[in-house]
């Protein structure tokens, strides 16, 4: 079967990629999830007994608990945020053409 001359199936399929968005919320979804182990660890040191040197963040057991649990929620965040993204990058958005439909047919 011919296809007809004005048809082209490769106007069909998105040009480039239009996930910028996507990813450089991953990207920050990610550094938000560092910042949260590192805060965590922060915290977990100084409810241990030996606090590192973060300044007056951690004179006391109680804001030792207030970062470990800041350091918790930021960790859980970004995982949730990075995740969610990673997801929306990888759902195909475009038409699900076979790829034996761009070839030229005469």
């Amino acid at each position: 079967m011919k296809l007809s001359d004005g048809f082209d199936a490769r106007r069909l399929r998105p040009h480039g990629s239009r996930h910028w968005r996507l990813r450089l919320g991953a990207g920050l979804a990610a550094v938000c999830a560092t910042v949260g182990v590192l805060l965590a660890m922060a915290g977990a040191a100084t409810l241990l007994g030996r606090p590192p040197a973060v300044g007056t963040l951690n004179e006391s057991q109680g804001a030792g608990a207030v970062v470990l649990g800041l350091g918790l929620v930021l960790l859980w965040a970004g995982i949730l945020v990075w995740r969610l993204c990673r997801r929306r990058l990888r759902r195909p958005s475009d038409l699900s053409l076979s790829p034996g439909l761009m070839k030229k047919r005469d």
